[in-house]
């Protein structure tokens, strides 16, 4: 009944004012399609009722063009830019016909517009995720000439027009063992471009997703967000434009693959399909736009959505590439003794002419090291079955060394530009093997579908892909400008293959740590490796900062040795678990290195996150006091969506020097209900208010005073985490 009541809107509102209206659960999306004119954005925010949608047109509410192409604005920036095969560089797109379809998850609507004069047709799909208030969009350009290509040079997904105010821009950005960094700020006039040119790992410098904020600076808990992610796994571009504001009241967002060196001839017959965009509006500030992510996410876009994943132990900065049959043994004994459930040996277990001993050798040569494991993967599989855990295994199959037998063998697969000299990575030998070959494709799948078919006990992989490419050419490709493109065209094709032969193993990106969160690497993933920095400390902001689009389900947090490999830092065990069962917890450090007391904290903590991850994984987030707003705290609540348990986690980010903390107010309860408090990985006396019970409106309107010190024995007296688990009764 709902959807047939979202579709006889639709309809009616199509009659009354040539307006197409795309609802979901709290939002409206309402564009004018009136037939041979240009489509307008007339509304994206609150849903409407019907009475504002009748009023919209002839109150005169603003519009402008929801796809801009070069003619109609060719003073402003354009989503759409070509060259005809007469040299004709301008297009006119009018509407030609609207299409509204219902799918179970929502509405889908397409906008078919033409060129009067040339055979170019361009395809606006609007898809309604109703429950999850996600509203996405891409283009369908086509050709539907019969003899000559038209070249595009410009073809974005979508453009979203934003009325000026006081709008602000929360972004991302960052690099190895600094991912996610965070930049917000005004958006004030001229042009702001935000890009990633890698080729390979599109989150390694700058991120493909950005918050809005249209009153004033961002809050995590009320005012009006548009989040927008374009989901993507190639180069891209996001690009907002501010006018005169004397001429014009808006602000326009544009999103789409990075063009630069990327012409695409489209030929006759053929038809391109842009990368999904994807829009959500809260009014419930930046957490509430995130939770929408998180749902939509978990439901349409993860591998495995929805399901938890399993508590690990990593082999790499326990043993890095020193892999051996008895330290691979040894290792699996203790995350299973400790109540983990799974091992992942990494880096180091392959090559035979070429053995694998550092960086910079063997890739592509994926045969097991008998030097160092005479039993082989078959053995490891075996001892991890009698451990009782699950057993994963290390690739990074798009990748070659120039000491490799698969280099030596096809030279003509890796990557660079023809004619020049071959320009290496990582260890200055390491290359990009070229996708867009379809020899290549079979090649990476058969690296996958090799070890599952020679171990099927294998439960997990982690794929990596540590090396950009420096140097565009393909000796496959006769039109180098498309060789970005194609190489995730093919990535995908391969991925594709792999998840319908084996739909049920777990799969982590990885990409030099944290290089591929995004949303169109993410549905043959069930997680990504957040970073190479397991420091704590800094894994608080980098973990708060990836919350903004992308859930705890698939967010890898790992407990790291100290000091810390990467920066040198010595955090206490309690703090390092603390952090890391915000996400999803699992261990990256040499447990034979441990004591036997901290090998029982970790081992009651896996216990305890046991009975809290179907909460951290699968809730709703809150996030409330941001560890970048001065105070040195970082607070944040996950809730179910009954709201009948929630996990709070309170972290001090800066070095205690004795000033008073004032009270933690909670957020995401349910204020009729009365919460039992129970603190988890507790070290030393009890906090006061332990074992306790408050109403949820008590505990979000007046909050606890939670001690800023580490009550933990030793040195490290700077470091206080808590994390509360809260019951109703």
């Amino acid at each position: 009944m709902k959807r047939m009541i979202l579709l006889a809107a639709v309809l009616l509102s199509n009659m009354a004012a040539a307006q197409t209206v795309i609802n979901t659960k709290n939002t409206s999306l309402v564009i004018d399609a009136s037939e041979t004119q240009v489509p307008r954005l007339v509304y994206y925010g609150t849903r409407l009722a019907e009475s504002d949608l009748a009023s919209l047109s002839s109150a005169g509410f603003g519009s402008t063009a929801v796809y801009p192409v070069h003619n109609d604005a060719s003073t402003s920036l354009e989503a759409l830019s070509v060259r005809m095969p007469d040299g004709n560089l301008s297009t006119d797109q009018r509407v030609a016909s609207v299409v509204t379809d219902s799918w179970e998850g929502g509405a889908t609507v397409r906008i078919a517009c033409k060129d009067p004069k040339y055979p170019l047709e361009v395809t606006l799909v609007f898809k309604s995720y109703e429950d999850q208030d996600v509203i996405s969009t891409w283009t369908e350009i086509r050709n539907s000439g019969k003899k000559k290509g038209i070249v595009l040079t410009r073809f974005d997904s979508g453009c979203l027009p934003i009325r000026q105010g006081d709008v602000w821009v929360t972004s991302f950005g960052g690099s190895w063992a600094g991912e996610m960094t965070v930049n917000c700020q005004p958006l004030g006039p001229g042009v702001r471009s935000i890009f990633n040119k890698d080729g390979v790992r599109n989150t390694q410098t700058s991120h493909a997703e950005v918050m809005i904020s249209l009153d004033g600076k961002p809050r995590e808990l009320t005012g009006r967000v548009i989040g927008a992610a374009l989901c993507y796994s190639g180069n891209y571009e996001l690009r907002f434009e501010t006018g005169d504001t004397r001429y014009s009241s808006i602000h326009r967002f544009f999103a789409g693959i990075d063009p630069s060196n990327s012409n695409y001839t489209l030929a006759a017959g053929e038809t391109f399909v842009t990368p999904e965009l994807a829009y959500s509006f809260s009014t419930e500030g930046l957490s509430g736009v995130s939770r929408n992510f998180h749902s939509w996410g978990r439901k349409y876009k993860l591998a495995h959505g929805g399901v938890v994943n399993d508590i690990l132990l990593n082999s790499w900065e326990g043993v890095y590439f020193d892999i051996n049959e008895a330290g691979m043994h040894q290792m699996m004994r203790d995350i299973a003794d400790m109540g983990g459930e799974l091992f992942v040996m990494d880096d180091g277990w392959f090559g035979d002419k070429y053995p694998r001993n550092d960086d910079h050798t063997s890739l592509g040569d994926w045969v097991v090291d008998r030097r160092k494991l005479p039993g082989g993967v078959e053995d490891l599989v075996a001892e991890a079955a009698k451990d009782g855990i699950k057993f994963g295994i290390w690739i990074e199959p798009e990748m070659t060394n120039s000491r490799s037998e698969l280099f030596e063998a096809h030279p003509d697969w890796v990557i660079n530009a023809p004619g020049r000299e071959l320009v290496q990575g990582r260890g200055d030998t390491q290359l990009v093997l070229d996708l867009s070959n379809p020899a290549v494709q079979d090649f990476v799948f058969g690296v996958f579908d090799g070890i599952m078919s020679k171990w099927p006990q294998i439960a997990y992989i982690k794929w990596d892909a540590n090396m950009d490419i420096p140097s565009q050419g393909s000796q496959y490709l006769s039109n180098q400008e498309h060789l970005y493109i194609e190489y995730h065209r093919g990535l995908a094709r391969v991925l594709d293959r792999i998840r319908a032969k084996y739909p049920d193993v777990a799969v982590q990106a990885c990409a030099s740590g944290g290089g591929r969160v995004n949303w169109g690497f993410l549905p043959w993933f069930d997680e990504f490796w957040t970073s190479d920095n397991t420091d704590a400390l800094q894994r608080i902001f980098i973990q708060w900062n990836t919350s903004y689009f992308f859930p705890a389900e698939a967010m890898a947090a790992h407990i790291g040795a100290s000091p810390n490999h990467t920066t040198g830092r010595e955090i206490p065990l309690k703090f390092r678990i603390d952090v890391a069962m915000s996400a999803r917890l699992g261990l990256e450090l040499q447990p034979s290195a441990m004591s036997a007391e901290e090998k029982a904290l970790c081992k009651s903590a896996i216990a305890d996150y046991k009975g809290i991850r179907e909460i951290v994984q699968l809730g709703d987030l809150y996030r409330i006091v941001s560890p970048y707003d001065g105070k040195g705290l970082c607070t944040k609540l996950y809730a179910t969506p009954c709201k009948d348990k929630a996990v709070f986690f309170w972290y001090r980010t800066v070095y205690f020097n004795g000033e008073p903390v004032a009270a933690s107010l909670l957020a995401g309860l349910d204020p009729e209900k009365n919460y039992r408090i129970t603190e988890l990985n507790r070290v030393g006396s009890p906090l006061s208010f332990e074992g306790k019970v408050f109403s949820g409106r008590f505990l979000m309107e007046q909050g606890l005073d939670i001690p800023s010190g580490n009550t933990a024995p030793g040195p490290h007296r700077d470091y206080a985490s808590h994390v509360l688990c809260l019951t109703a009764e």
